[in-house]
């Protein structure tokens, strides 16, 4: 079933087609959903990256045009990457003329070097180079280790074309325009997204988690601004850095933004009454535990990185 009107988006994300890929990577289906005429995505697995699930945490995809395909956002590994590039030959034969990517985490990032013989443009932040380029050694080191063999093969490539805060860029994909636009500081401090004209279809990256708790590595009172400005945006449908697609995406930021406020919040509380970042680690946001995945692995990390920048307020 694919979207011919808004009113029938309910009924898309109820019954979402989904295209089998599969690859020796990881031994395992690699799905496609579409989420309206020529916009697909695979849905990343609420998981740290390793070497089984090869680092295909993260929502990654593409968007057809009659003369070109974007990538928006390549897979958390050069095998990701593989099986990606796989799923988008099954359903189009028009070339792939740009890969971008929202931000640099690995999940968004490392399949890059699986679309080197298409010749795409990359696209990312203007901040994108610095923050890869401070990264690479560090990210390196660790995905090695941490994805092995889906790790070989995977390269650091810096977009060849960058998109400047406060002045978007729209691309032409062959009667498909898409918007691609640059942030001040929130997840981190080089978010993009990607905004598809026809159908009114915005991918966020990660500065929208669905059911995956939310990584702080910017600044948590940016984020909770901008988190707060996309619900005024006229949007059919959102894919998020880590969640399914929905079109009930007013409520997606909500619930974001609700765990971002406690945190501002409570953490400024305690800050008032001289309290410490060990107490706030340990109290701040408790009753949000159950809302989200992963609330265990990354909460405090939230919560110290929030505290550090709210005491300088």
């Amino acid at each position: 079933m694919k979207l011919t009107a808004p009113t029938t988006l309910t009924l898309l994300f109820m019954f979402f087609v989904t295209t089998s890929v599969y690859g020796s990577a990881d031994e395992q289906n690699y799905s496609m959903q579409e989420v309206v005429n020529g916009i697909f995505y695979h849905q990343g697995v609420h998981q740290d990256p390793n070497e089984k699930n090869i680092g295909a945490i993260a929502n990654v995809g593409f968007i057809i045009g009659k003369d070109c395909v974007a990538v928006i956002d390549s897979g958390g590994s050069y095998a990701e990457g593989l099986l990606l590039r796989q799923a988008i030959t099954q359903q189009t034969e028009v070339p792939i003329c740009y890969v971008i990517n929202t931000h640099v985490h690995p999940d968004h990032t490392f399949g890059n070097a699986a679309f080197k013989d298409d010749k795409p443009e990359y696209i990312g932040h203007e901040k994108l180079p610095a923050a890869m380029q401070s990264r690479q050694d560090y990210f390196g080191r660790v995905f090695k280790e941490t994805l092995g063999a889906a790790f070989t093969g995977t390269e650091f490539i810096s977009p060849s074309r960058t998109v400047k805060i406060n002045e978007p860029i729209t691309i032409d994909l062959g009667e498909r325009l898409i918007t691609l636009t640059a942030y001040t500081t929130s997840h981190t401090d080089h978010d993009l997204t990607v905004f598809d004209q026809q159908s009114k279809t915005l991918w966020t990256g990660d500065l929208l988690f669905i059911d995956r708790i939310p990584v702080i590595d910017g600044s948590i009172l940016g984020w909770i601004t901008l988190t707060t400005q996309f619900q005024t945006m006229d949007l059919s449908a959102v894919i998020p850095g880590h969640g399914p697609a929905t079109d009930n995406w007013q409520q997606a930021f909500l619930n974001q933004l609700r765990y971002l406020s406690i945190l501002r919040d409570e953490i400024r509380v305690i800050i008032a009454e001289l309290g410490t970042i060990e107490e706030a680690s340990e109290t701040v946001g408790l009753q949000e535990q159950e809302q989200w995945e992963l609330y265990d692995n990354y909460h405090r990390r939230n919560v110290t990185a929030s505290f550090v920048e709210l005491e300088w307020e």
